[in-house]
């Protein structure tokens, strides 16, 4: 099974969180079959919106979520 990887982003309610206002406007970014691609992607959006902190951008282990039984390596 690939390792796919999705990077997604949005507004948050707070910066120190993971709570994301608007769901229906979140930037599904992409699918990734790798770390160092998403990263790549990841790094462009957070970069780009570095000076508004209520926007949030994560990398999603989706490998994880479909097999949780895989190891992490």
């Amino acid at each position: 099974m690939s390792k796919l990887h999705l990077v997604m982003g949005g507004r948050v309610s707070d910066p120190q969180t993971l709570d994301y206002c608007e769901l229906d406007k979140m930037d599904l970014v992409g699918v990734y079959p790798d770390y160092a691609s998403a990263e790549e992607a990841w790094r462009s959006k957070a970069q780009s919106t570095v000076d508004d902190a209520e926007m949030r951008y994560v990398i999603v282990h989706l490998h994880r979520l479909l097999d949780p039984e895989t190891p992490a390596a």
